[in-house]
């Protein structure tokens, strides 16, 4: 029978067996209170004598047995023995009818549980998992309303599932800020159990401010642990208007938050790898569109259509920052197909956009761009949403950037090509309008002293010596020419030699240290230009009065170093000198270096890796 009916039984039979005018029952509660459970009798006042016997159930004090009289004389002096004999025999009866109260909730909680494992096995959505949870600990305990939320990275908590009269007050995906005291903060601050049984005036924060208009009145809630850390909280509460929440409502939510926590890890850790396989096929779809060659507008389109669908958002864009302070919006995405821009650094659709979120995008070490994506949704976008769009920016910054490797090796490729071009012009124009002209003169003029001597003419030694004079001067010419090219010191002598003969034709005092022996023929001609250039440059435009050349190699790697005393500013890309420089040192796979302050000399520092 149930348990009331239990307790009525004995303690009637305890008034009468003892002939007393009142007999009672209570039970011990763990807040210091005692709750009764069968009252027999009919004097309700002027109880002149009484005893009281404890009530032991398996050992623990359970409750007390009291029986009073009326009448002017004591009660028996047998009394507290008789009263003691018999909860003696009736404790067994009521450590039964608790166990079989506890099996049956036990039963219930199991079923609930199972029901709840169910969905986590079929795999189902984290929200339909969070909202079973918290339907069945609301209907199981029973309560007036059950929250269950997240604790997120800022200190706030979000709730991801509802049930009862507090889904008007807090619905789903609602943030709230964590302080003051009330159970989410409470929970969160020491990661334990925590009650407030009188909500309208021991509470305090934005959350009990809801729950006061609400009409909160007792709340309990338990963390729940997820892999050794507080991933969230579950509480239970009641209104006003119903009874106050059960002395054992903690103890029996804890342990159903603790059998739950699974549950709860597996939706999340099932959820996480469906992410990161979606993120994983978006960004192969990414680069392989990067490594078919794809146009950089194809791939920016591709990246914000991939970011903003991953995100569940409703706009995504992509921009560039530009040296004068704009944004170039290069690639925009919407939901609904309508065309989103970004201003400033962001995010905006025509219309309606509540929360957005935006990453930068860092290419090379500099700041390049930014990606933003924005939701029309009431609730704000996921705690997580910045990382995630963070986490895909990151990996697609591979992308632009090798778009614009691309470009910039196409263009110096062109430059370099360009200059061989050039090269070759030059040559054949200083070939045709120099030697080659003293050469068919010279030609010319032998054929004349073979006419003349031929005839007798005495002209004929003069034609000769002429002709003579005319190929020497071709000759000269031909080997001014080959120093353009490669001086003929550098190719016997190697590096130190090529270095002494540029010194020997300038005007500048300029000291060398080059300790260097012979080097591959590539990496000799590179090193050969880079101070040929730099020390013509000197000349020319830094009005330098002296200048060094140093040449060492350190392990595997050529340092070529010229540095002069001039006016300085100087800078890559100003004079198509050190451009080219750049373009022959990077086909070598090194580094140019160009320190140029305006008023503090030139340093041009060549780094060429030695095979």
């Amino acid at each position: 029978v149930a348990a009331e009916a239990v307790f009525a039984a004995v303690t009637e039979e305890v008034g009468q067996l003892l002939s007393v005018e009142l007999a009672n029952m209570g039970r011990y509660e763990s807040d210091g209170t005692v709750t009764v459970l069968a009252s027999w009798g009919e004097a309700a006042t002027g109880i002149r004598s009484s005893v009281d016997t404890p009530i032991m159930v398996e050992g623990r004090l359970w409750g007390v047995m009291s029986v009073g009289s009326a009448r002017g004389l004591a009660l028996p002096a047998d009394t507290e023995a008789r009263l003691a004999s018999f909860t003696e025999l009736v404790a067994t009866a009521i450590a039964n009818a608790e166990s079989r109260a506890g099996l049956a909730q036990l039963v219930i909680e199991q079923a609930a549980l199972r029901r709840v494992a169910t969905l986590a096995a079929r795999a189902a959505a984290p929200e339909e998992v969070f909202a079973a949870v918290t339907a069945e600990i609301g209907q199981l305990l029973p309560v007036g309303f059950s929250l269950m939320g997240r604790y997120e990275a800022d200190e706030t908590v979000t709730f991801v599932a509802v049930w009862g009269a507090a889904a008007a007050s807090f619905p789903i995906g609602s943030r709230w800020s964590v302080g003051g005291n009330n159970i989410a903060t409470l929970v969160f601050q020491t990661g334990s159990l925590a009650r407030i049984d009188d909500y309208a005036d021991g509470s305090s924060g934005p959350i009990a401010e809801v729950g006061r208009e609400r009409g909160f009145d007792s709340l309990v809630g338990a963390p729940i642990l997820v892999e050794g850390r507080v991933w969230g909280v579950m509480a239970v509460g009641s209104t006003a208007r119903e009874p106050p929440l059960p002395a054992g409502t903690e103890s029996r939510l804890a342990e159903f938050t603790d059998l739950l926590a699974t549950a709860v890890a597996n939706a999340e850790s099932g959820a996480g790898l469906a992410r990161l396989v979606e993120e994983q096929a978006a960004l192969r779809r990414v680069a392989t569109l990067v490594a078919g060659g794809a146009p950089e507008e194809d791939v920016f389109g591709a990246v914000v259509e991939e970011a903003g669908r991953l995100l569940e958002v409703d706009v995504a864009n992509l921009g560039r920052y530009e040296p004068d302070g704009a944004i170039t919006n290069l690639a925009a995405w919407s939901k609904e197909g309508t065309p989103a821009s970004v201003v400033g650094s962001g995010l905006i659709s025509e219309t309606g956009v509540r929360s957005s979120v935006e990453t930068p995008i860092i290419v090379e070490g500099h700041l390049w761009g930014v990606m933003g994506a924005g939701s029309k949704a009431d609730r704000p976008l996921p705690s997580d949403a910045e990382a995630r769009l963070a986490s895909f920016t990151e990996l697609v910054v591979t992308a632009i950037a090798n778009a614009e490797s691309r470009a910039a090796l196409a263009a110096s490729r062109a430059r370099i090509v360009a200059a061989a071009d050039e090269s070759r012009r030059r040559i054949e124009r200083d070939l045709h309008d120099g030697a080659q002209q003293r050469l068919v003169h010279a030609v010319i003029v032998i054929k004349l002293a073979l006419r003349a001597l031929a005839s007798g003419e005495t002209d004929g030694t003069e034609l000769v010596a002429e002709a003579l004079r005319h190929a020497e001067q071709a000759n000269a010419e031909l080997r001014e020419l080959a120093h353009g090219i490669l001086p003929a010191a550098l190719i016997r002598g190697g590096l130190r030699a090529g270095v002494e003969a540029i010194v020997s034709r300038m005007s500048l005092p300029v000291r060398v240290d080059v300790s260097v022996e012979r080097l591959p023929p590539g990496v000799e001609a590179t090193a050969y230009f880079v101070v040929s250039e730099a020390l013509t440059n000197a000349v020319k435009h830094a009005r330098a009065a002296s200048a060094t050349v140093t040449a060492a190699v350190d392990g595997r790697e050529l340092r070529v170093e010229v540095c002069d005393d001039g006016i300085g500013g100087a800078q890559s890309g100003e004079r198509s000198g050190l451009e080219g420089l750049e373009d022959r040192v990077s086909a070598l796979d090194g580094r140019l270096v160009i320190e140029s302050p305006t008023g503090g000399g030139t340093r041009v520092c060549a780094l060429l890796p030695v095979p």
